[in-house]
Parts: structure tokens; sequence; C-alpha cells
């Protein structure tokens, strides 16, 4: 067997450079625990970025998946197939949106919603000179339609020109949004809860005053759930928590808990005066394998009381952290909710996430001085004082 260095060596020289990888290749999984190639073991508070919400080695999610292998993967959109109906079924009940139409990533939802946002504004007067208002320090991904709408311009400059008539406003501050609209907008888009620009919850008094501004005018209120939801913060989609509901939203990561899959969702009323066929498609879409994913994971959600466990471990590891910001000064502040969480430094974290990653934790960052916590949402108090002893004595 080839050793960890042989393994980067190859990776090196036979992959694209566009990721600056971790010296460590990563073998199998158990649990919230990940193994590599040479048996060490990491406990895992990054969960794939927010995507291994079950945890690893889950019985019941691999039989799901293998036994969906065993009947057929893929037959294309020309055709029905009955893991895909069952999916959006689920999803309806879950979310409360009326219509589904699956994608294989969370940016591909994004560029889904945005199309189906210029398309109901098309059809409304009949132009193609609609604008839609996005927020800085957003990351929607990294395709030329989620990029236009990425809020960090270190992303896009190389990439120019992006789709046109876009607008940035900032995050929780409703007179900048407002200072952006003018008789062209046809949706404000946001996270919820921004993620990699830094684990910003949206406010509850900013999300009403959008969406009344939204129901004034007939913009199109778009909410990216792709990190921030499935249970993450406490609710099934982190807007739900405010109970404002969206026209048009994203899923994606944990939607699949590892297999690739994505969703936009629209209300009825979009639906009806939006894409339409020929508009919009994709090949693997709903794929019945990656249908057959969704489905289990929303069941295993329900059956093991996930969302539960997210507001009681949440709230566990929210008390902890802030611990941690008492106690040190180049610790600054602490934000997010649920199992979506950051530890503001005053300096970058680089060096810590590394030191934490020789002792046996795996964590992330949310730009260069923030630590992002999201680890399986199957994590117990337990597993957080044993993340808490291994960080603190990176720290010290």
């Amino acid at each position: 067997m080839e050793t960890m260095k042989q393994y980067i060596e190859e990776a090196e020289s036979a992959l694209l450079h566009t990721y600056n990888r971790y010296q460590v290749v990563l073998d199998k999984g158990d649990g919230v625990y990940l193994y590599d190639i040479e048996g060490k073991k990491y406990l895992d508070f990054c969960a794939g970025i927010a995507v291994f919400a079950l945890g690893y080695h889950n019985k019941k999610y691999n039989d799901a998946l293998k036994a969906q292998i065993d009947k057929v993967i893929h037959t294309s959109n020309y055709y029905y197939n009955v893991p895909a109906i069952e999916a959006a079924k689920k999803i309806k009940k879950v979310s409360g949106m009326d219509r589904v139409f699956f994608t294989n990533s969370g940016a591909e939802a994004v560029e889904g919603a945005i199309k189906a946002a210029r398309k109901y504004a098309y059809l409304k007067d009949g132009t193609t000179d609609h604008e839609i208002i996005a927020m800085e320090h957003s990351f929607h991904g990294r395709t030329m339609g989620a990029l236009s709408v990425t809020g960090n311009p270190k992303y896009r400059e190389a990439f120019e020109p992006m789709i046109g008539n876009i607008r940035f406003a900032k995050m929780n501050d409703f007179e900048s949004v407002l200072a952006n609209v003018t008789d062209k907008t046809c949706a404000i888009l946001f996270e919820t809860v921004q993620g990699e620009g830094g684990i910003y919850p949206a406010t509850e008094e900013f999300l009403k005053k959008v969406r009344t501004l939204c129901d004034e005018k007939d913009i199109l209120l778009i909410l990216d759930e792709i990190q921030c939801g499935m249970g993450r913060t406490g609710t099934m989609y982190a807007w739900q928590r405010y109970g404002v509901k969206p026209d048009i939203m994203t899923s994606a990561k944990a939607l699949g808990c590892g297999v690739p899959v994505g969703a936009f969702m629209m209300t009825e009323k979009v639906g009806q005066h939006s894409l339409t066929s020929g508009d919009h498609g994709t090949t693997y879409g709903g794929n019945p394998l990656a249908a057959a994913a969704i489905n289990v994971v929303l069941d295993l959600f329900e059956e093991n009381h996930i969302i539960e466990n997210v507001n009681q471990v949440g709230a566990y590891l929210t008390e902890k952290l802030d611990e941690l910001v008492q106690e040190y000064d180049f610790i600054t502040e602490r934000r997010g909710i649920g199992l979506m969480q950051g530890l503001v430094f005053e300096k970058p974290v680089g060096e810590i996430i590394t030191k934490a990653l020789d002792k046996g934790l795996i964590l992330i960052n949310a730009g260069t001085n923030i630590i992002r916590f999201v680890p399986p949402l199957v994590i117990t108090r337990e597993n957080v004082d044993e993340m808490m002893e291994i960080l603190e004595s990176c720290l010290k």
C-alpha cells in the first residue's frame, strides 16, 4: 500500500491546484469520527462542510443507497421515477414550499433560482433588464451565475464580466437594501445565515422588513439555505425560526448527506409564472440514487429526532464557546445559531486549525480569522467536551 506522502505527491501531480488541502488522506468514517489511511482517528467538527449531518457509516442510510443501486441509478428526466416523486413530497412537507426542482449541487440550485426569478419578471413586463439585490460578504457558489451574486469581489474579479444587473446591499441593513431597490428589481437574495462570509445570521427584524418590501413591490424573496438549512440551526430551514417564508429557496449539502444533490423550491405562485418546459433542465438532477438519499435522510431526521438534538447540543456548544470568548482576550466574539457557529479571532486562525488537526480534531475556517463549527448533527455533549479539550490545548 502506498504511504500518505506518496498519495499526496500523486494528487499534487494529477489534480488541478484549486485547493490548499490539509496534508491528510482520509479513508473511512464511523459516527462522528474520521480515520486516515494510517488509522489515525479524528473528531469531525466540519462534516464535509456541513454535509454529513447523520454522521458516518449510518447503516440505514447505507442500506437504502445499496438497495437503490441494485435497482436503477439513472434514467434521465424524460421519465418519472418513484424515489424522486417521494422525495419531492417529503421536501414539500418539511419546507412548506409547493414546487421542487432537483439539482446536483448548491451552486446549481442558486443558478435555477436566479433563472426562475428573471423569468417571473420577464413574464410580467416582457423586458430583460431586471435587477437582483444580493448581499455583501455572501457566498452562493462558484458557477458564473452563483458567483455573480456572491458578495466578495476577490472571488469574482478574475472572471468578469459576470451576469449583469446585480446590486449589493449590506446584510441586516434594511436602509441599504431600500437604497438599491429600483423599478427593475425582480429579486432580493441572501443566505438566512451567511456561512463562508463569517457566520452572520439575518436578524428577525431585517427578514420581516425585506419580506414586507417584497410583498409591496412584487419582488421575489430568495433565501439560500444550502449551508444553514436541513436542521443545522434548530429548525428544518433557518427561516422557519422567524416565520418569514421565501418565494424561492435553495437547499443542498445535508439534503443528501454525502450524495451530491441540491434543490430549489418555490411557491405555487412562482411555479405557475416562471420556468416552463424547455426553460431549465439537468441530466442527473433527481436521479433515483440521489432521490433515494434524500428520502432516507428525511426519514432519519424524523426517526432520530435530529432537530431536537441540534437544539439541545447546540445550546451546550453555544455555552462552551461563550466561555472561550470570556477566557481569551484574542477571541472577540461568538456568532451563530444551533450547530452552525463561528468564533472570531483577532488574527488568522490557520495555525490553530492545523494544530487541532495534528491532535485529532477537524475544524475549518470562515474567512481568515473565524473558526467555523459545523459538526454532524448527531454529536453529543461528550463530543463537544472532547472538542473543547483539544481546542483549548491549541489555544494555550
